[in-house]
């Protein structure tokens, strides 16, 4: 356990197709599996992460978008999974709207922000936020909020542009609105050992990036891309695929990198 109060990571690439909610719901199951407990933000409006932890649209009675706006607490919102230790804010199609209405407002960037610091500490030892595609406010309001930045990038030529764009922002972020934000990790997903181009690529960035980016690297895996379909995350829909193993991995990974943060 944390200990120490809750840890808040934003998972974020404003490009689709990464594997950015793939690695949310993942990350956090394996998170909660060892003991940890975690809640998910789901701050995208397609609601990807609520439905691929089962979490039928009826049942979104308040969800991300009423938080947004203040009209209700993380504790209302929170619904339980089939995963013990794993709870979700849910998202809804509402959360397209919700720029519009607060724009006006002087803390629209720091709504998320005040709403976990509403919530009682000691529920969670791990927050992860789930942002949509893109780098708008929810997205802004995210990195504001989160403690670091976890950013989920796929084996491909294009991967290094994006990724430039995207650690401009954070740094936007960090001299504007929240100093203290810092890279939690890079995420190489849908790797293909059997593809010269994808190591290429992990090499890059890792030379770019240096330890930043975690040893882990996620593999295209069929089950993995199943699981959704299911409402269950892969760890629960196959243990045993190498996608699971990954993310178990990956998590691991993840505490030491935060027990080796707090000694330092």
């Amino acid at each position: 356990m944390l200990g120490n109060g809750k840890r808040i990571i934003t998972v974020a690439n404003q490009k689709g197709g990464v594997g950015k909610t793939t690695t949310a719901i993942n990350l956090a199951t394996a998170l909660a599996a060892i003991g940890e407990r975690v809640l998910i933000i789901d701050l995208d409006p397609q609601g990807n992460a609520s439905t691929g932890l089962g979490i039928e649209r009826q049942d979104r009675v308040k969800s991300s978008y009423h938080l947004m706006l203040g009209q209700t607490g993380i504790a209302e919102a929170a619904m339980k999974t089939d995963v013990p230790n794993l709870s979700i804010v849910p998202s809804t199609m509402d959360l397209l709207g919700v720029e519009m209405e607060i724009s006006g407002q002087k803390d629209r960037v720091f709504r998320l922000k005040n709403a976990i610091a509403a919530h009682r500490v000691g529920d969670y030892d791990y927050i992860l936020i789930d942002c949509p595609p893109s780098l708008n406010l929810l997205t802004i309001n995210a990195m504001a909020a989160a403690h670091s930045v976890l950013v989920p990038l796929q084996c491909e030529f294009f991967a290094l542009e994006g990724l430039s764009q995207l650690l401009e922002t954070v740094g936007q972020v960090r001299s504007t609105l929240n100093p203290s934000l810092d890279i939690q990790g890079i995420v190489m997903t849908m790797y293909d050992s059997r593809n010269n181009l994808a190591q290429q690529v992990v090499d890059d960035v890792r030379s770019y990036l240096g330890d930043k980016v975690y040893r882990t690297l996620i593999p295209r895996n069929v089950r993995v891309s199943e699981a959704p379909s299911y409402g269950k995350p892969a760890i629960l829909y196959d243990l045993r695929c190498s996608g699971s193993q990954a993310y178990l991995k990956l998590a691991s990974e993840v505490i030491q990198r935060e027990r080796e943060r707090k000694a330092a």
